[in-house]
């Protein structure tokens, strides 16, 4: 009866239809560097169990592309589960009760709980479109209170492969590069817990979903190199999960980085640094 139902829902998904693309770009496949067409961007991760998606959370058309892919991926087969690197473990009550629901409520930020540091305007469709699926949506993050733990006293991080001195200088670095070297030196060790503990917590999270499963998160997070990929591997799986980066053009992703990268058009830069500066100073 299962294996009839499974495939029901999946000749359903195959009769889906998907929007046209929302964003002009280009794909390559970082292992041979030859350029991908949507379609077979689509057809290639529907045979993962499990993806991992990057963003730069500030950028509108990679949460555009989001939101196509995972219709599309719908008209290959059925989705396990989508995880959010926006949710955390005290919210995971309330997106169950939400999705119980018959129809999605009109204040459904605030059924959420959902915080204002992630830009609803920007994450709101995608949430709204996931919600409304059969399949569970799942936190990956850790709690207020999780985070203000590691900063104090950080855990043993077990693992061969996130644990190198090589990843802990990389992260070191951008932590202090999106901080505007206005850190002090004494708090990096602890941003850098928390840093890995995110990518540890999202790995666990990701390894105990349904599969096919599908992880959300920002660029960092995302790399092979450096994120949840290698702690994946820290956590005894064989396989890494295949990652997928969008970025902005003129950025650099390396098939170190990822998998697959879509490139979408560059947008203005903001001055992030002098907003912090500035706030520093009141």
């Amino acid at each position: 009866m299962r294996l009839l139902l499974v495939l029901a829902l999946s000749l359903l998904s195959a009769c889906q239809t998907v929007a046209p693309l929302p964003v002009d770009g280009r794909i390559r496949d970082l292992h041979n560097g030859q350029s991908v067409t949507p379609q077979m961007l689509v057809e290639r991760l529907a045979t993962a169990p499990r993806v991992v998606l990057g963003e730069q959370h500030d950028n509108r058309d990679h949460h555009a592309l989001q939101g196509w892919l995972l219709q599309a991926l719908a008209t290959q087969r059925a989705q396990g589960s989508v995880l959010l690197e926006m949710l955390t473990p005290r919210q995971q009550p309330r997106v169950d009760a939400v999705r119980r629901l018959p129809a999605l409520p009109g204040d459904l930020p605030d059924a959420l709980d959902w915080s204002p540091g992630w830009d609803w305007s920007l994450y709101g469709p995608v949430v709204e479109f996931v919600l409304a699926q059969p399949y569970p949506v799942l936190a990956a993050n850790l709690d207020n209170d999780e985070i203000r733990q590691v900063y104090r006293r950080a855990p043993a991080l077990n693992g061969v492969h996130a644990n190198t001195a090589a990843v802990k200088t990389v992260l070191l670095e951008q932590i202090r590069e999106s901080h505007c070297d206005l850190l002090p030196e004494s708090q990096m060790p602890a941003m850098l817990a928390v840093q890995q503990q995110r990518d540890r917590r999202m790995a666990e999270r990701l390894l105990e979903a349904p599969t096919p499963a599908l992880l959300l998160a920002g660029a960092w997070h995302a790399r092979r190199d450096v994120g949840v990929p290698l702690h994946v591997l820290d956590l005894g799986s064989s396989d890494a999960p295949v990652v997928l980066m969008l970025a902005e053009e003129g950025s650099e992703v390396t098939a170190a980085m990822a998998d697959y990268v879509w490139y979408t058009p560059a947008t203005p830069p903001q001055d992030y640094c002098a907003q912090m500066r500035e706030q520093q100073q009141k």
